[in-house]
């Protein structure tokens, strides 16, 4: 029986000649097949352990305390045997210690009898399997102390002693009865070993007193010598005086144990044992027998008088009250055993009440949770059998729903849902053969959009790449179109430098600087063209260029190149040779941006720095409008992370701008890092930064040359910054390639070699190109932070600066 029947998914596809249903089967669980009714049973079992495991405690300690109970009954048994022996022993014990103290006489020796009941209760005591072992030594000693004393050279007072020894040794069971005896035993358990311990002493006291009133004397007849009378008087020996002695210092000891013993067990036992006590040992005789033993132990040896004293009659006295003291101490261990055995059969009473207890609550629980597990399977089977019809059934609609007539639980309402979905699937069945032509039609026209988008894509592919030939196309034409402008604005720069140099009417020469200027811009933004296409073009110098020359050449190409202010550069840096002109371009595109948004009446400075690591920090600044700082972050961040792939964007707040556009990708194409900044009174710095590989070592020092002054003295060009910024040149930038010839520009190259070789002859008085006043050359600066000569400044000015 499966715990849950299999789902059905997949798909569902119908064939022209009737429904057909393809079923992909997912049983539900993991592992081999299992049965609710296993674990019915282990749930049965692991109840039956519950209640098994829980009354388990209480059986055993019904089951201890029924052992502990049987092994007092039995030690109780063993304690009467024991005391019994020792009863008989101590007999032994009087007769033997009186037969030695009397001299061993014949008449008075030990009783047959008495020894052969004494060696019967010890093969008893022996042939018990529960004895213990220490008790079977001692028992195995009892016939050779009975030989040693008999046979042996020891005195009364010795062997008494030792059967003193071996008495104790069986006196030992009664005290550990009244250890082991339970308070649920009942009380007065050490009460009778108190008793047992005065009626041993008392018995050892009567047996010192015969042994001392049976010491041998002697009767001598005594003559007096004033009367002549004879008299009879008895005497004894040193020896026997002492020992009569020792023997009654003995008794008396033993009387004094006996009393203090009984005192004890009047205090512990209860009253009806003390009524038993105290109605049995009394009478005549125990009244005499304690008479005798108040005279006789009163001193530690016996008078004259003492020793008169009939010895059968206080043998007689003694004995009687010894026995009737173990006749309440045999009564009172009789009932004391009774009892245990009385809590014996209640314990085990008490362990038969709880194994039915248990067993009747763990048949009760077996038989409840039986009960309930086929409360459970049965309608589960039933579950089970119709929903595996319904699972297995080809036409749904044919089958009948499940039928259920238990009880309205939970398996009432899964039978519902199971039959509630035997009826939608019946739906279903006939939904899907209705729909089937519909789905047929749909794969049509889905088959057919399929190929209308395979024909999308084509076209598509097409598209693209005839876009990307028109681009290439387009940029190859823009490429070709910005390199013929830069080539006429080339070859336009070659013509108004001659023009410069032949010039001498001091209004042209301006014009001639504006349009000079000019050109010079508009060759800058037809490099942009190149750069926003795409294209290197790059013009390298033969050598190292003078990192001034960079930037004069860079203030030239600007529109506002009046308004710039160089501050002092590093000493004889220079740039190397193929980065001069893009560095000088880049410096160009930060100087218009700074001139461009700035007031026109405020300058723009430029500096320089040597850094610690030997790289060179460039700075155009300016004191604009300067922007928000979110527009900053934006900007410098497309500045440090410029993808050289990306494309221009148009003007707007996240694009760079067409100057800083040209500006990011000269900065990635030589590695110069440029970041601008806020500057506190206002304005926006730019930073650019050139690595060292940038940077070349200045060329080996020349001697300061000399250059003619108007009044015929020199002056000397000096190190530092301000003679490099009035010293050097920057080089002409190198001819471009020969494009095809302008006819504007061939005219007009035609008139000023015309104009060259029919001019007038110079007259003395008329200063010649030569010996006019200097001029400086393009791109020089002044000294400290001097603006640049503007466009159309006369050639009577000391330093005219072309740009």
């Amino acid at each position: 029986m499966q715990k849950t029947r299999p789902r059905r998914s997949g798909k569902q596809t119908a064939s022209t000649g009737g429904a057909q249903r393809t079923t992909d089967l997912t049983p539900a669980g993991k592992g081999r097949p299992t049965h609710v009714r296993n674990r019915l049973i282990v749930a049965v079992a692991v109840v039956a352990a519950a209640i098994a495991g829980a009354g388990t405690p209480a059986v055993f300690a019904a089951s201890s305390e029924l052992h502990d109970s049987q092994a007092l009954v039995t030690l109780a048994e063993q304690t009467q045997d024991a005391l019994a022996l020792a009863h008989s022993l101590a007999d032994e014990r009087d007769e033997v210690t009186t037969y030695i103290a009397a001299g061993r006489p014949k008449s008075k020796a030990p009783s047959e009898q008495r020894g052969a009941r004494v060696d019967r209760q010890v093969e008893e005591l022996r042939a018990d399997t529960d004895t213990p072992a220490s008790l079977l030594t001692d028992l195995d000693g009892i016939a050779a102390l009975r030989r040693s004393a008999l046979t042996g050279q020891s005195t009364a007072l010795e062997a008494h002693q030792a059967y003193s020894a071996a008495i104790t040794e069986l006196h030992r069971l009664a005290e550990d009865l009244a250890e082991q005896t339970p308070p649920r035993a009942g009380a007065g358990a050490h009460a009778l070993a108190e008793l047992d311990s005065a009626v041993q002493q008392a018995a050892a006291a009567r047996g010192l007193l015969l042994a001392a009133l049976n010491v041998p004397r002697t009767t001598e007849t005594v003559i007096d010598p004033i009367t002549g009378l004879a008299s009879t008087r008895t005497t004894s020996t040193d020896a026997d005086t002492k020992l009569r002695d020792a023997l009654t210092a003995a008794a008396q000891q033993a009387r004094l144990r006996s009393d203090a013993a009984l005192s004890d067990f009047r205090e512990t036992a209860p009253n009806a044992a003390k009524t038993r006590f105290d109605s049995t040992v009394t009478g005549p005789e125990v009244n005499t027998a304690e008479k005798y033993l108040k005279a006789l132990t009163d001193q530690a040896t016996l008078s004259d008088r003492e020793l008169a004293t009939n010895t059968k009659r206080a043998e007689a006295a003694l004995s009687a009250r010894v026995d009737s003291m173990r006749g309440v101490e045999s009564a009172l261990y009789d009932r004391r055993t009774k009892a245990l055995e009385q809590l014996r059969d209640d314990d085990v009473t008490a362990l038969e009440i709880r194994i039915a207890i248990l067993g009747a609550l763990m048949l009760l629980a077996v038989g409840v949770a039986t009960g309930m597990a086929r409360s459970l399977t049965r309608p589960l089977a039933v579950l089970r059998l119709g929903s595996a019809r319904l699972a297995q059934a080809e036409d749904p609609a044919a089958e009948e729903p499940v039928k259920f007539t238990g009880r309205k639980d939970e398996f009432a309402q899964v039978v519902n849902s199971v039959n509630a979905l035997h009826a939608h699937a019946a739906a279903l069945h006939e939904r899907i053969t209705t729909l089937e032509a519909d789905r047929k039609h749909l794969v049509g026209q889905r088959q057919k959009m399929a190929d209308a988008r395979e024909e999308l894509r084509a076209e598509l592919a097409d598209s693209a790449a005839q876009l990307d030939r028109l681009r290439d196309s387009i940029g190859s034409t823009f490429v070709n179109l910005a390199l013929r402008t830069l080539g006429l604005v080339e070859r336009q720069l070659a013509v108004i430098e001659g023009l410069e140099e032949r010039e001498q009417d001091p209004d042209r020469l301006a014009t001639l600087f504006k349009l000079d200027h000019f050109a010079t811009v508009m060759r800058r933004h037809s490099e942009n063209l190149l750069v926003l296409a795409g294209t290197e073009h790059v013009q390298q110098h033969a050598g190292p260029v003078p990192l001034v020359d960079v930037v004069r050449a860079a203030v030239s190409e600007i529109e506002r190149y009046e308004r710039v202010r160089i501050a002092a550069l590093p000493p004889h840096a220079h740039v190397a040779g193929f980065a001069a002109d893009d560095l000088s371009h880049l410096l160009a595109e930060l100087m218009e941006n700074a001139s461009s948004f700035s007031p026109p009446d405020l300058p723009v400075a430029v500096s320089g720095w040597l850094l610690e690591n030997g790289e060179v920090m460039l700075s155009v600044q300016d004191e604009g409008i300067g922007m928000t700082e979110n527009r900053l972050a934006r900007l410098n961040s497309r500045l440090a992370d410029f993808d050289p792939e990306t494309s221009y964007d148009q003007e707007g707040d996240d694009g760079l701008g067409l100057g800083l556009y040209v500006v990011a990708r000269l900065a990635h194409r030589h590695g110069v890092r440029v970041q601008l900044r806020e500057q506190k009174q206002g304005g926006v710095a730019a930073v650019v930064v050139l690595p060292q590989p940038l940077l070349a070592p200045a060329p080996p020092a020349a001697v300061p040359s000399s250059s003619p002054m108007a009044d015929g003295t020199h002056t000397f060009s000096l190190p530092g910054a301000d003679a490099e910024a009035n010293s050097n040149v920057l080089r002409g930038r190198p001819k471009e390639p020969e494009h095809e010839a302008d006819p504007l520009v061939a005219l007009a190259e035609e008139a000023v070699q015309k104009s060259e070789t029919a001019g007038e002859p110079r007259t003395e008085q008329e200063p010649t190109a030569g010996e006019s006043e200097p001029v400086a050359p393009a791109g020089a600066t002044s000294v400290e932070s001097e603006p640049v000569a503007p466009a159309g400044a006369t050639p009577a000015e000391p330093e005219a600066v072309t740009p």
